[in-house]
């Protein structure tokens, strides 16, 4: 199982004891902001079940993250196949979704950078993206700080949101590897 590790954070597996914080995490409307909506304790744990195999055969998924000095599980980072049809795909997308506790200390951006570091590393990968709603500043601010480019004409409407939702309209950046190394 691959582990990653900053300074500061741990990006791991999932563990049975990460369900509980995992779910609240993601029925707190602040940390869903940007999404059509809370999920459930099943939609949450449905996620991890789906993360398990994924990281064990790639060697790379949405990973667990938690705080190092404390053992503190504040949210996920990692990389993931979009399941939605859109113009840049086929593609691998790197995202991030943290505890509102966890927010303003520069967690999600170091543990994106060690997940791009992944990616480009021993994933082999030669492109990343990220995309979010235009109303996410926030991870749009991660994104350009991991080093990663808006793509002005990539921009789109998400399919899975209804039609004239105030979140339809997404914002595309990416990173090739040859960007990536560039900026190392």
């Amino acid at each position: 199982m691959t582990e990653l590790t900053t300074d500061r954070l741990l990006l791991r597996n999932w563990r049975d004891s990460d369900r509980e914080p995992f779910a609240a995490l993601n029925a707190d409307p602040a940390v869903m902001e940007h999404f059509l909506a809370p999920q459930t304790r099943e939609q949450s744990d449905a996620l991890i079940d789906r993360q398990l195999p994924l990281i064990e055969e790639r060697g790379w998924g949405l990973w667990a993250v938690e705080v190092r000095e404390t053992g503190e599980f504040i949210g996920f980072t990692g990389l993931s196949v979009p399941s939605f049809e859109a113009h840049f795909m086929p593609a691998v997308e790197i995202g991030w979704r943290l505890a509102k506790g966890a927010w303003g200390n520069g967690y999600a951006t170091e543990a994106a950078r060690a997940a791009l570091a992944h990616g480009f590393g021993p994933g082999g990968l030669e492109e990343i993206v990220s995309f979010t709603a235009t109303t996410n500043l926030p991870s749009q601010r991660v994104m350009q700080r991991i080093g990663m480019l808006h793509d002005e004409p990539g921009d789109f409407d998400h399919v899975r949101l209804p039609q004239g939702h105030r979140l339809q309209r997404h914002v595309l950046y990416r990173i090739s590897r040859a960007q990536w190394e560039s900026t190392r």
